[in-house]
């Protein structure tokens, strides 16, 4: 059902002026409700010691309650609602992981996440070569999420279109101890556990969880386990070190694959046949460790070295047609994926005052490693599909960065603030061939990639509760070993002729804390991209990718963010963007495609990203009680390829949850949550696969679910 986007989006800029309208309204009021003032939020995305209203950046930070909202705590996409410019599509497939994109950076990513950086208490969750996935982060420990926008994400390097941060909450002072256990549709069952807590000098946050799913669709089981574990030893003396511990074990998760126009037409909770056929799955471990040493030097200077080190393994099985696999130069379809990864980051910060005005300076440097060994086999072997079989690929994939940083935050006078930065990058790809017959030489090669990316920002304070802001910076992008698989002239070797992606990025902002407890947050915003990325060829299961000139993606979003009144809170967030390619230029959509044949014309849409998208929830009610909550989300028309030939339609989703918490005894708190969402039952397509060479590009949402949860806190 295609609903316009007059009234598609409507609700959410109406909820937004009438909530504005409330909070003036309690203003004038001559007895109004005292709700309580926001926290003042220092927080890490930016490596300062600076609340989030000072610094003159796009900055939101999510406070994680899983349970609060009636949802279980499996997705990074449950804890978004009412941030705006980043969208965190659901796929209902384990085996891809989420869709996320910040400002359409990351909407043309098939699987995992590209075009952002991810972090988990400052470790990262992305290699070098740009790839990161958020299958590992765990909600039962975390406490909150920082998302980081615009010129200043470049600061984090390579493919930073935005930063996404989760930080794990330190250990109480009395050690406290959380059961939960979640049960709803599609056959979905969630347990966890977590307890936190101090003893002596150590404070601790341990948890754990198992999630089990049949899934909305056919095909789309799924088996995931999460543990996290961080502990703060406090060494006196201004000296501390954080330790850091988690592991993902999805044994299965089935990949239903995505669905052409006329099969989801006829039935969008079917699997892909050839899903069926070729028995599509995916089993991943990731085991990660990491130590955070930080130290007072005085009362003007501190250093923070980070160390971590880790180990993801994958086994995919994908639906390749057997007649393809025979190819001699096809390299099978099976994934045997073993990367060991890791790296360090020191940085110091020094305080002063320059000419009366207060300055924080960081200077740091960061390197990191990935270590890919890549093994291809058929999937099949004689009559027999779905197995291993013959040997097709075996090679080691390589990355290391070497990278240095420095900011500077300067208060130079009372109602202005500059805030200037840049990064050095060296990007350095490897790939050593051990698969070598007569029909498939010697593929091995290297690339190196360097880039300088400055940024600027000035910050203008009028009064105590506005701020105004400007700000500029450089990115660049490098190819992962996604794009550079292959090369679009059918020889043997990795694409090492793509260039990076170079971007130009600009934001103008304004924050208002409307009230104590209410804060309005809006900005435009413009990046101009040279070298983008995009599909050149398709031919025998192998898609080739191309640098293809200019595009640019601008638009607006705004943020309210606050209590209304005393037992009334609202987070809500509104995007309108306009993403186009700005160049002209040749690709291939069917397979097999050898020569690029169809032209994008310059001004066509990038595929994946909507013009406009909002969220809001609006919730009443205190910890203990009752609670009510209702959830708005409108999402826009996407095309699904670059020549914008078919398109997803937009849908608008409404979700409730109510809650009761109360005590058993004085220490001993039970939680108890009821959920619905899609309360209308729309039939929707929930996210899309960005240029599938087999048109396979629609991938439903589920129907009216429900999901029921209960915590236990003693």
């Amino acid at each position: 059902m295609v609903i316009p986007a007059s009234f598609r989006f409507a609700p959410v800029i109406g909820c937004l002026l009438a909530c504005c309208s409330t909070a003036e309204a309690q203003q004038s009021s001559s007895q109004p409700e005292v709700a309580p003032a926001l926290p003042v939020l220092k927080v890490n995305a930016t490596r300062l010691d600076v609340p989030a209203f000072d610094v003159p950046a796009a900055v939101s930070v999510v406070k994680i309650s899983p349970n609060s909202t009636g949802t279980p705590g499996v997705n990074l996409s449950e804890s978004l609602v009412g941030v705006p410019s980043i969208l965190a599509r659901d796929r209902q497939n384990y085996a891809q992981d989420e869709q996320i994109s910040i400002r359409g950076f990351g909407a043309r990513a098939t699987f995992g996440v590209r075009s952002i950086r991810l972090y988990v208490d400052g470790i990262p969750a992305t290699l070098p070569d740009g790839q990161g996935q958020v299958s590992h982060f765990n909600f039962d420990s975390a406490d909150r999420v920082e998302i980081l926008r615009g010129p200043f994400s470049v600061l984090y390097g390579n493919a930073a279109g935005g930063v996404v941060q989760v930080w794990s909450a330190d250990g109480t002072p009395q050690p406290q101890t959380t059961l939960g256990v979640n049960a709803g549709s599609n056959d979905s069952f969630r347990y966890s556990a977590d307890t936190r807590g101090t003893i002596g000098p150590v404070d601790y946050n341990v948890a754990g969880s198992e999630f089990l799913s049949g899934g909305y669709r056919e095909h789309s089981r799924v088996h995931r386990e999460s543990d996290n574990a961080k502990f703060g030893i406090d060494l006196a003396d201004g000296k501390k070190i954080t330790l850091v511990f988690n592991r993902l074990y999805q044994p299965i998760s089935q990949d239903e694959l995505g669905l052409t126009r006329p099969q989801l037409d006829a039935d969008p909770r079917q699997a892909n046949p050839a899903a069926i056929q070729f028995n599509t799955r995916k089993s991943i471990e990731q085991n990660q460790g990491g130590a955070i040493y930080e130290q007072s030097l005085g009362e003007d200077d501190h250093v923070r070295v980070m160390l971590y080190d880790g180990q993801r393994s994958i086994l995919q099985f994908q639906a390749i047609p057997v007649a393809v696999q025979r190819n001699p130069l096809q390299s099978g379809a099976v994934v045997d994926l073993d990367t060991q990864f890791g790296g360090a980051d020191a940085r110091w910060t020094h305080d002063g005052e320059l000419f009366a005005g207060r300055y924080e300076f960081v200077l740091g440097a960061s390197g990191d490693y990935q270590r890919q060994h890549r093994l291809g086999y058929t999937n099949f072997a004689g009559d027999v599909l779905g197995i291993i079989g013959a040997l097709r690929r075996n090679e080691n994939d390589n990355v290391t960065s070497a990278d240095q940083y420095a900011q500077w935050y300067w208060h130079f006078a009372d109602a202005w603030v500059l805030l200037f930065g840049a990064r050095h990058d060296d990007v350095r790809f490897a790939e050593h061939d051990f698969y070598i017959t007569p029909q498939n030489p010697n593929d091995s090669g290297g690339v190196n990639y360097t880039a300088t990316t400055p940024v600027l920002g000035l910050q203008f304070r009028p009064n105590s509760t506005t701020r105004v802001y400007v700000s500029a910076g450089k990115g660049f992008e490098t190819p992962s070993y996604n794009e550079l698989g292959y090369r679009s002239d059918g020889l043997p070797g990795l694409a090492f002729n793509l260039r990076p992606a170079l971007s130009r990025n600009y934001e103008v902002g304004f924050k208002w804390q409307i009230t104590p407890a209410l804060e309005w947050d809006t900005d435009v915003f413009r990046s101009d991209t040279h070298n983008e990325l995009a599909i050149d060829t398709n031919e025998n299961g192998r898609s080739t990718y191309q640098n293809v000139g200019d595009t640019r993606r601008q638009g607006l979003e705004s943020s309210l963010t606050g209590a209304l009144a005393d037992e009334w809170h609202i987070t809500a967030g509104f995007t309108h963007m306009q993403a186009r390619f700005r160049s002209a230029f040749l690709t291939c959509f069917s397979t097999p495609c050898p020569i690029p044949n169809i032209r994008i014309p310059a001004g066509t849409r990038i595929p994946g990203v909507p013009d406009d998208f909002g969220s809001l929830r609006l919730q009443h009610g205190k910890d203990l009680g009752w609670r009510e909550g209702i959830d708005f989300t409108g999402i826009g028309s996407v095309t699904v390829n670059d020549n914008a030939t078919q398109q997803a339609a937009g849908y608008s989703l409404i979700g409730l949850d109510a809650g009761y918490a109360f005590r058993i005894t004085g220490r001993t708190l039970l939680d108890l949550s009821a959920r619905i969402d899609n309360v209308a039952n729309r039939r929707y397509i929930g996210s899309v696969i960005v240029n599938d060479s087999n048109g396979r590009y629609f991938e439903p949402g589920p129907d009216r679910t429900y999901m029921f949860g209960a915590r236990l806190v003693f």
